[in-house]
């Protein structure tokens, strides 16, 4: 095929094709869903032999599908490398990867092989223009969100030291390691709380009082910076489209 040819799928793909694109979009957001409902109906056990194996050939025809529009992104793209290691790049692969794991003897077993399919449903939010925006605001934030997560990582280490020195011993069965007072530290510092671990000194209480006000800081300004980008998103998009 052409280079005309291949930009011309590649626009397609990506529903920028103005015959073919919103054609080829609905077509493979309905095998999606279709997906969905077929992993939905074979979680119900009641159904008979026969419509069991109706689902699978339909999820064998879906995998097929799938693994014909990952060839052709792949090799459509502009620069393959750069799509294989992208977001949809990688989602688009574990949307076909169910019919790699269903090689094995065992396949059917794999619970991974049902979440893998589910997965499928994040594929729909590719064309939406609100994702782009999402996207394009995660790239401009970039250095800031890996300079947070340096951040809450070093502050994750420090809370499960702390929390050891304070708990150990009060609390060895729960505190008795640094490792196991990861897990403490790490519900702690997304604000999750299960409270199956919790503090019980006066020290340990104190320190953990300090910890959820810096894990609060370390969630919502990343999420201010990200918010910030995404209103720098909406004014370009606005400005273009009054120009």
């Amino acid at each position: 095929m052409s280079e005309a040819a291949r930009n011309r799928l590649n626009l397609a793909l990506r529903g920028s094709d103005p015959v073919h694109g919103r054609k080829l979009a609905f077509a493979l957001h309905g095998v999606i869903l279709a997906s969905a409902v077929m992993l939905t109906l074979q979680s119900m056990e009641s159904l008979p032999e026969a419509a069991h194996r109706a689902l699978w050939i339909g999820e064998y025809i879906i995998l097929a599908i799938f693994t014909v529009e990952y060839a052709a992104r792949l090799w459509s793209a502009p620069n393959r490398l750069q799509y294989a290691t992208s977001f949809w790049g990688i989602l688009d692969l574990l949307a076909i990867l169910p019919a790699i794991l269903m090689l094995l003897p065992d396949w059917q077993s794999l619970r991974l092989l049902r979440l893998l399919r589910a997965v499928r449903l994040l594929k729909l939010l590719r064309l939406s223009s609100a994702m782009a925006r999402i996207e394009r605001a995660f790239a401009e934030s970039r250095d800031e969100l890996i300079l947070f997560t340096f951040a809450a990582v070093i502050v994750l280490f420090i809370a499960a030291v702390g929390i050891h020195h304070f708990e150990h011993e009060a609390q060895p069965e729960k505190f008795g390691s640094i490792p196991a007072a990861l897990w403490w530290a790490l519900a702690t510092l997304t604000t999750v709380g299960y409270g199956d671990v919790y503090p019980i000194t006066m020290g340990g209480r104190i320190f953990t009082g300090f910890i959820l006000l810096i894990g609060l800081g370390i969630i919502a300004i990343p999420a201010g910076v990200i918010t910030s980008a995404l209103l720098r998103g909406h004014r370009r998009d606005d400005d273009r489209g009054q120009t």
